[in-house]
């Protein structure tokens, strides 16, 4: 498995990689989440493509008030992963190679990423965009996998690729779980024991909207409200948002359909968790 630092060794690696070349963002901390889409990666490639895992920490994305700082940090353990899950190669970069010193340029989209993540945490998509458009312009996927546990950035991309006609097809890889439903995030390790314990009410809380709708609740406000009092009932819980919103285009809804998607951030401490589940 190569080891790729510089933008020059990566795009000659790519230009000479059987294709076809499938791309996985990731910021590294790596987790059986991650593995998956490596799995995922290896079977759109196939046993004769490439596969490519970016492991790159990108600071644009990170509010003022943000864990970038403590983002944790363990390539050795990222590598051991991307080769057991059968990575070909790992594109890792320092900072200053992908952001010049007076960087000025930007790629926003200014429409699915509004509400949800991008009211509570402003520029947060102008910096998943602007890396995400460089890694594609360093690496030239044939595709690209992401994870549906940050369901809004699927959303984000795959929108971008469609207006600047980017030829990445976007893969969206199901959310992995823990045993007791909590979504795998690399932010799990900031949580206390006790928070730990209390998380699993996040996952509760969208399963039972999602079995009141199948008993045909459809008031999007009656959904928002049992899933907001079912994580409320953890007392260290404290919820960003709860919305009711359409799959593709993430507005929100009054009443709810098949296909949409109730999506949740709750602070633990200073951790922030992210959850959806779609309504089936």
């Amino acid at each position: 498995m190569k080891i790729l630092r510089s933008i020059a060794a990566t795009r000659r690696f790519c230009r000479s990689a059987a294709p076809p070349l499938v791309l996985v963002p990731t910021m590294g901390a790596l987790h059986l989440g991650h593995a998956s889409l490596i799995d995922r990666a290896r079977k759109v490639a196939g046993q004769d493509g490439t596969v490519i895992v970016s492991i790159f920490i990108n600071p644009t994305q990170f509010g003022p008030k943000e864990d970038l700082a403590k983002y944790p940090r363990a390539f050795a353990a990222d590598r051991a992963l991307c080769s057991e899950h059968g990575a070909d190669a790992i594109f890792h970069p320092k900072p200053e190679s992908i952001y010049a010193a007076d960087h000025s340029t930007w790629v926003d989209e200014e429409q699915v990423s509004e509400p949800l993540c991008g009211t509570s945490r402003g520029g947060h998509f102008r910096g998943v965009c602007t890396v995400v458009l460089k890694l594609f312009a360093i690496v030239s996927p044939t595709a690209a996998v992401f994870g549906l546990k940050d369901y809004q950035q699927c959303a984000v991309i795959r929108r971008m690729v469609r207006d600047l006609n980017l030829p990445v097809r976007i893969v969206a890889a199901p959310t992995v779980r823990e045993r007791d439903g909590l979504a795998l995030s690399s932010r799990n390790t900031y949580l206390s024991a006790e928070e730990r314990a209390q998380a699993r009410f996040i996952r509760q809380a969208l399963l039972a909207a999602r079995a009141a709708f199948r008993r045909g609740v459809n008031q999007a406000e009656k959904l928002r409200r049992l899933v907001w009092q079912t994580i409320s009932t953890a007392s260290l819980a404290r919820i960003d948002y709860v919305e009711v919103v359409d799959g593709l285009t993430l507005e929100g809804v009054e009443t709810a359909a098949r296909g949409a998607m109730i999506a949740v951030a709750v602070f633990f401490g200073n951790t922030r968790l992210i959850d959806n589940i779609q309504l089936l």
